[in-house]
């Protein structure tokens, strides 16, 4: 199912193909002249761009779901990033007061060839991943969000990963003096999220790096962003400098916080209620305060794909 970049899209906005590929064949140029060139050299340090950039070339994923893309305006007006603020609509207010050039990311843990990245660097590899997914997900309400990112898991094979790796690590940014929500102790900074390594590998996880057509706005995580459509909002984290393959199950901002009703896996499981409320039913976000709430599905609608990484389990238990 093809998915069109958004009409309303001024042509003065896009960037022309010839310009783009340019870009592309000197960042690539200077990789191989020793800037950023392996995965353990030097991050590009590129100029700042402005978040809503039109992202060319984009292709539509086979993993999209068919249901209609919740508006680009509810996605970008009420979120949930505590670093901006706790209140769903605080990270909008506050998202100018991120800045997201330079930026890298750092990636050590087990595995053979650790390194540290710009996110130029990230974006340059995957010229030809980026795609529209069409997701499901969990977030402050449920939505349906047209992300454009690449697998996860494309990622993490570069860095090798060896055998001693059964977790996946993510660390967030930490500046309290840029961030406003870091200067209170809602959490203990910085945000930390982890995955099973086969939830990291599994197609279905990506990397966002936009929405809609565009580069990802600041208040939805830019640059760079987990997504797992199964799982709960609170385990994509967002605004990467992290990534750590760890032995043993890492730490997570909610499960340290609130044990009792924050589990590691993060599940959308109707069969498990949240200590405080009912999971059984939900609304999608754009459907109104009053609208009737429609039955939860077992991971999310996306059982088909990936119930059977947790067979034998108990979900109530590991929740």
């Amino acid at each position: 199912m093809l998915i069109k970049r958004p009409s309303d899209i001024p042509a003065s906005e896009i960037t022309p193909k010839a310009v783009y590929l340019r870009r592309r064949e000197f960042l690539q140029a200077a990789a191989l002249a020793g800037v950023g060139a392996a995965i353990g050299g030097a991050a590009l340090r590129a100029a700042p761009v402005a978040a809503g950039e039109a992202i060319p070339d984009l292709r539509p994923s086979p993993l999209s779901t068919d249901a209609p893309p919740t508006s680009r305006d509810d996605i970008t007006s009420y979120n949930n990033f505590y670093e901006l603020g706790t209140e769903k609509y605080d990270p909008k207010a506050n998202a100018e007061q991120l800045r997201t050039r330079p930026w890298q990311v750092v990636v050590d843990g087990e595995c053979e060839a650790p390194g540290t990245l710009g996110i130029e660097d990230i974006l340059s590899g995957f010229p030809q991943e980026e795609r529209i997914y069409r997701l499901r997900c969990v977030e402050a309400w449920a939505m349906v969000v047209p992300w454009v990112g690449f697998p996860l898991g494309d990622l993490l094979a570069r860095f090798k990963p060896t055998s001693q790796a059964k977790y996946v690590a993510f660390e967030t940014i930490y500046d309290p003096e840029m961030l406003p929500g870091q200067r209170r102790r809602v959490l203990d900074w910085p945000y930390r999220e982890g995955l099973r390594m086969d939830e990291a590998m599994h197609p279905l996880t990506i990397l966002a790096t936009g929405l809609y057509g565009e580069s990802l706005p600041n208040q939805n995580g830019a640059p760079l962003r987990l997504v797992v459509p199964w799982k709960y909002g609170f385990k994509s984290i967002k605004s990467i400098v992290r990534i750590s393959f760890t032995e043993r199950q890492p730490p997570t901002a909610w499960s340290s916080m609130q044990p009792s009703e924050y589990g590691f896996y993060a599940n959308v499981n109707p069969e498990v209620d949240h200590p405080r409320w009912s999971q059984k039913s939900h609304r999608m976000i754009g459907d109104g305060l009053f609208a009737k709430k429609r039955p939860t599905l077992k991971f999310n609608g996306y059982g088909d794909q990936v119930a059977p990484l947790y067979a034998g389990m108990d979900l109530a238990r590991q929740y």
